[in-house]
């Protein structure tokens, strides 16, 4: 299953059967449902019980599909879910990050631009939301967070892919999974977040609204986001690239583009430590990634997630 791209139904199938096989460390819970109606999924993944979760443990937040073209994103969350649970009780390491941390996995925050990718448009970016022009629709789902939030010429137009629509959280995924945070989860110890993405091979950490404003501990950011790209590289010899991501952006020039992102709000608002990872290739293939790299990408993330899993245990 993991070596193809699969339609959203599969995908979600796959993941009942999972966590019917591991039911004593995955609990399938409800984010919310997104314009169309569909389910947004989360997985909590932990061997502390779901009928007994301890919310004081250090939680990771790992999220894919926010934008719907990039299919690596999801079949790497998947990965990583898989990896988690199937190595429990065989790998030290693995069996140590699921007894002292709980981690909570979006593989699709997006499932009607998903769905639509596979049905319509492979292209496809933004949600399915209704705008205000009858004919153009969607909201960028990565534009529309309620931290330095910003309209402007770069994304205020409805039928462009950036478009930030009209408020913040707008988007309905948006502002379902931020409810889920609040109510849901408001207990929880949210430590660590990983967005995943494509494509460009880099690892990008706050901010990405502006150049001219430094996070707190940039250089520990930093510091991490290059043992992140050296964890990858040690798996499989590929080299990510470490970056603000306003340079990625280029919100430095057009202010617009990074407005909103999931990575600036988690950052100030929830997580203590904060990286969006564009995934392969660096732009042979761009977003139409073969599966044949599913495995060896989802392999190589694996890897820097077992390292930021070491750090949020030991930060020192």
């Amino acid at each position: 299953f993991l070596s193809q791209y699969h339609p959203l139904s599969s995908i979600y199938d796959w993941l009942d059967i999972l966590s019917e096989e591991y039911p004593h460390l995955i609990s399938q819970e409800w984010v919310g449902q997104s314009y169309e109606g569909r389910d947004i999924k989360a997985y909590y993944i932990s061997a502390s019980h779901y009928t007994n979760q301890n919310p004081k443990n250090k939680t990771i937040i790992v999220t894919g599909g926010i934008h719907a073209r990039e299919w690596i994103s999801t079949t790497t969350a998947l990965y990583v879910m898989t990896e988690l649970v199937s190595r429990y009780g065989e790998s030290k390491k693995v069996s140590e990050y699921l007894n002292k941390l709980n981690f909570l996995i979006i593989p699709v925050m997006n499932p009607d631009g998903y769905e639509y990718s596979w049905t319509t448009e492979r292209l496809w970016r933004k949600n399915r939301q209704e705008t205000f022009l009858p004919r153009c629709f969607g909201i960028d789902i990565d534009h529309s967070f309620d931290y330095h939030w910003t309209q402007t010429s770069d994304n205020d137009y409805p039928c462009d892919e950036d478009y930030a629509g009209d408020d913040p959280f707008e988007a309905i995924e948006a502002e379902q999974y931020n409810d889920y945070l609040n109510y849901t989860k408001s207990h929880f110890n949210i430590h660590g977040y990983i967005d995943l993405h494509s494509y460009a091979q880099e690892i990008l950490y706050p901010y990405a609204f502006s150049c001219k404003e430094m996070p707190d501990d940039e250089e520990n950011l930093i510091e991490l986001g290059y043992g992140l790209a050296k964890a990858i590289r040690g798996k499989t010899g590929k080299h990510y690239g470490v970056f603000p991501a306003c340079k990625d952006r280029n919100s430095n020039l057009m202010p617009g583009l990074g407005s909103g992102s999931s990575l600036d709000y988690m950052y100030n608002k929830r997580a203590y430590w904060a990286f969006q990872i564009k995934l392969r290739d660096s732009g042979s293939h761009g977003f139409l990634l073969p599966s044949k790299f599913i495995i060896p990408v989802g392999q190589e993330i694996f890897r820097s997630v077992k390292y930021f899993s070491d750090f949020i245990l030991n930060p020192e």
